[in-house]
């Protein structure tokens, strides 16, 4: 009797780069067991792609135009828990990372990764496998071990003035709106916002608000 030959695991692309998906699906198309179904230029033509292909993992970007991968994430789930998505990214912050696995992305890679590597994230998420980019877990483990030491928050770190500074710009407010509202110069609000971005481990003024909101240090 011939065995019958397993079905392949059915991935959807969701990333708004064209050639980043025409790549992707060049290579995983050499995969044995691995078939692409779909591709979605952006996260809300990877829901309805999804309804349509009912597939069994998603490789999903993070940074895209309207819905993002978080929400994207989280969407998916909600219509379809059982799927597996695994975020293939450029960015490896933390305003992006730990939303996204809070979501319920199931793996976590960088698009530095091997062909072979991204192959492997699937098949083992058809397993019932999570897998970490080195760097993720790495981030992860540091994360952990910081909260278990109950280690001061980096917010902690900051001067008096420049946690005025830091809530101002969670505001919104521009380097000339706190320069005015703190009567100080706008080359010292520019200093105070260079130092606040380093302290915080951002990288830029937005993800230093959603910081500051996060850790309800803004109204």
């Amino acid at each position: 009797m011939e065995m019958e030959e397993a079905e392949a695991i059915k991935v959807l692309l969701v990333d708004d780069h064209e050639m980043v998906r025409i790549g992707l699906a060049a290579v995983l198309g050499t995969e044995d067991g691995i078939e692409v179904v779909g591709e979605a230029g952006s996260g809300e033509e990877g829901i309805r792609l999804a309804q349509e292909y009912n597939p069994d993992v998603v490789l999903m970007d993070l940074v895209m135009d309207g819905m993002d991968g978080i929400e994207t994430t989280r969407q998916l789930l909600k219509l379809y828990p059982d799927c597996k998505v695994i975020v293939l990214t450029s960015y490896l912050d933390d305003e992006k990372m730990y939303p996204v696995i809070e979501a319920g992305a199931f793996s976590y890679l960088l698009k530095t990764s091997r062909a072979s590597e991204v192959a492997d994230a699937i098949r083992a998420a058809a397993r019932g496998q999570s897998v970490l980019e080195s760097q993720v877990a790495s981030k992860m483990m540091n994360r952990f071990r910081s909260n278990a030491r109950g280690e001061s928050p980096a917010y902690k770190e900051l001067t008096e003035r420049e946690m005025e500074v830091l809530k101002l710009l969670a505001q919104g407010k521009s380097n000339q709106d706190i320069a005015d509202q703190l009567i100080i110069g706008i080359k010292t609000v520019k200093f105070h916002v260079t130092n606040i971005l380093a302290k915080l481990g951002v990288e830029d003024r937005t993800q230093a608000a959603i910081y500051a909101y996060k850790n309800g240090l803004a109204e």
